[in-house]
């Protein structure tokens, strides 16, 4: 059905006003995409802050060059081309579309580009950012992690309240003197002196000195002396 030149002029006009208004723009080619997934992707985007708009690419085209002077052919693009224009939160629009996209496996619904703080991204970046967690989760995660110690603080003065009912107590500083006074006194641990002792020197001990003796010198042999026999005189 052929659209009329001032239905065209009406949607371009629509357009302009979205993207000048929007902080981030996805752009999803669809291909199977029933009316009933239509009516609950943009409810789902209605809860965000954000809106779906199908239209013809060169309108599409145009009103990007119109409001942000933005020139991207859609013409390669495959299917029908809706742009995504999230106006609260930067990536809340695109996650909710991201969350169709794989629920779908890509079969009904993918990415085809975007425009992020004013830049055109491609393809694999624009599935980064679309992955991207939204503010609110952000905060609530922060909420979480705040929460965490007031409600160990909570459970304490819940346990304390408890406790000064069981003892009749009306103030936390009674109950503080009266677990005082019952409380034992700790006896506090003495401390032994000791007193350094010298090291003992133990005496190197004696060894008994033998006399040293003295070697025996060999006597040399005596030769006797035989008296030369004289011969006896006839």
């Amino acid at each position: 059905m052929a659209v009329s030149k001032a239905k065209k002029v009406e949607i371009l006009e629509e357009l302009v006003t979205k993207f000048k208004e929007a902080k981030s723009i996805g752009f999803a080619a669809t291909t199977t995409l029933t009316v009933s997934d239509f009516s609950s992707l943009r409810k789902e985007l209605r809860e965000v802050g954000a809106t779906y708009n199908l239209a013809k690419k060169t309108l599409i085209r145009k009103a990007l060059k119109d409001a942000l002077d933005i020139d991207v052919d859609l013409a390669t693009l495959p299917g029908q081309i809706g742009a995504v224009c999230s106006n609260d939160d930067a990536v809340a629009g695109l996650g909710k579309v991201n969350d169709l996209v794989k629920k779908t496996k890509g079969e009904k619904i993918t990415w085809a580009l975007s425009i992020f703080e004013w830049e055109i991204k491609d393809l694999e970046s624009t599935k980064v950012i679309a992955a991207l967690p939204s503010r609110d989760t952000l905060l609530g995660r922060l909420v979480g992690s705040l929460q965490s110690p007031i409600a160990g603080l909570a459970r304490f003065f819940d346990a304390a309240k408890g406790d000064l009912e069981a003892k009749g107590k009306t103030k936390v500083g009674e109950l503080e003197w009266a677990a005082t006074e019952e409380a034992p006194k700790a006896e506090e641990p003495k401390i032994e002196e000791k007193k350094e002792e010298a090291p003992k020197v133990e005496a190197a001990p004696v060894e008994e000195t033998k006399e040293a003796e003295a070697p025996k010198t060999e006597e040399a042999p005596t030769e006797e002396k035989k008296e030369e026999e004289k011969p006896t005189e006839a």
